[in-house]
């Protein structure tokens, strides 16, 4: 604008494309995993995991997809919901390969 060449703009939300977006979209999904009880793993830091009294669930991020598992139905649908509200995201049908390995499932008790 005339007059005002010298100021800048502060973007209080990073832009899809930028080099930095990446970044500041793991920092988001970090603070809010772990906000929400899930503990980030030392070693992989990709791998967060939240423990109830009977049973986990496990988060795996990768780039921009993500991986959920655990022992109880019921904390993964509630996870996802708090997800959705969250982040805009699709829930895909039931992986069958991620991290170069095959997921097969059985359906049996504990």
């Amino acid at each position: 604008m005339p007059g005002k060449e010298q100021l800048v703009c502060k973007l209080k939300k990073s832009f899809y494309g930028l080099k930095q977006a990446p970044r500041q979209w793991y920092l988001k999904f970090d603070r809010f995993t772990v906000s929400s009880g899930f503990t980030r793993l030392k070693v992989y830091h990709f791998c967060y995991s939240k423990w109830f009294e009977n049973s986990y669930v496990m988060l795996l991020l990768c780039v921009d997809d993500m991986l959920v598992a655990g022992a109880s139905m019921k904390e993964i649908v509630n996870l996802k919901a708090r997800l959705a509200e969250e982040f805009s995201m699709k829930d895909l049908c039931p992986v069958k390969k991620i991290f170069r390995m095959r997921i097969s499932r059985e359906k049996r008790g504990c």
